[in-house]
């Protein structure tokens, strides 16, 4: 996958084959040849890197990942919170340089020294770890989100081409519901420890008309509030704002003053509602002690 902020994607045009250049420093570094690859998160632009990897040698990608979505830090993994060792692993950059992790035990130091390399290298890095056996990943990768994730895609089409409602289309498939509509009024980004952290705020429309809703993200979305303080969702919910007319994704980095947008929130794996999981992804990881989780309702990738 890739490490670093989205926004520097954005502004920096990579060489295309970091991911795949990672994967075989480790490889070399192992003396061993990996037989499958597996997302490390299926959000963003990280869904589609283990597909190219794959494409370029000819391996098959596991229908699973480490998130069910996308998180900001590395130790946010069910891998890494269900106890597979984060290294050895490696860093590579668009100039070709390769940096080794070796020996370093605890996935939170990893995050640590993994994000300094990954500004050294520009603010985005193509990583490959942890090397993980088949009993591993049985055990700890949320299974099918490859599947759910084309599920939604196929659904959003259909609903277009049928001129029926996409954002409807995707929650019915994805097990969520709408909780804001509205124009973005306002968005506050700045890059900070390597990543792009911020507050965007909508003015409410339709059924929200009048409202106001509040959204903090770090890399991505991590808690929804109203002008008055109720939180709709929050981590390790899924917080996701949409074109309200196409269901077309819109990302933090493309976050921008005018657009038209449905919030949704998509209730989180059963595997990231644990106790052990909640002290890596819950709200308070993120530094909201006080706010208390509580899930959403439905089930991931089970219809409504």
């Amino acid at each position: 996958g890739g490490m670093g902020s989205p926004t520097v994607s954005i502004e920096r045009v990579g060489r295309g084959d970091e991911c795949l250049l990672a994967m075989q420093t480790l490889e070399q570094h192992l003396g061993r040849t990996f037989t499958h690859v597996i997302p490390g998160e299926i959000g963003g632009s990280n869904s589609m890197r283990p597909m190219i990897v794959a494409a370029q040698v000819g391996l098959p990608v596991i229908d699973g990942d480490g998130m069910g979505r996308a998180f900001p830090e590395l130790q946010m993994d069910t891998f890494s919170i269900y106890g597979v060792p984060p290294t050895p692993g490696a860093l590579a950059d668009p100039r070709g340089h390769q940096v080794i992790f070796d020996s370093i035990s605890d996935p939170t130091t990893l995050e640590r020294y993994a994000r300094v390399v990954t500004i050294q290298m520009g603010g985005a890095a193509g990583y490959a770890f942890p090397p993980m056996s088949a009993e591993d990943v049985r055990r700890t990768a949320i299974p099918g989100t490859v599947t759910l994730a084309i599920a939604i895609g196929d659904a959003v089409l259909a609903a277009r081409e049928s001129h029926q409602n996409p954002v409807d289309a995707a929650l019915a498939v994805s097990g969520g519901e709408r909780l804001f509509q509205g124009k973005i009024a306002d968005v506050e980004r700045r890059m900070l420890g390597g990543f792009a952290r911020g507050v965007v705020n909508l003015e409410g429309a339709g059924p929200n008309a009048g409202q106001t809703l509040r959204i903090d993200f770090q890399n991505e979305n991590l808690v929804a509030r109203t002008g008055d303080g109720e939180v709709l969702a929050v981590v390790p919910d899924l917080i996701c704002l949409v074109d309200e007319d196409t269901a077309e994704p819109i990302t933090t980095e493309i976050l921008r003053y005018g657009l038209r947008v449905a919030v949704v929130g998509i209730p989180a794996p059963e595997l990231l509602k644990t106790p052990e999981a909640l002290q890596v992804v819950g709200p308070g990881a993120f530094g909201y002690p006080d706010v208390e989780y509580t899930p959403l309702a439905g089930v991931f990738g089970v219809p409504n």
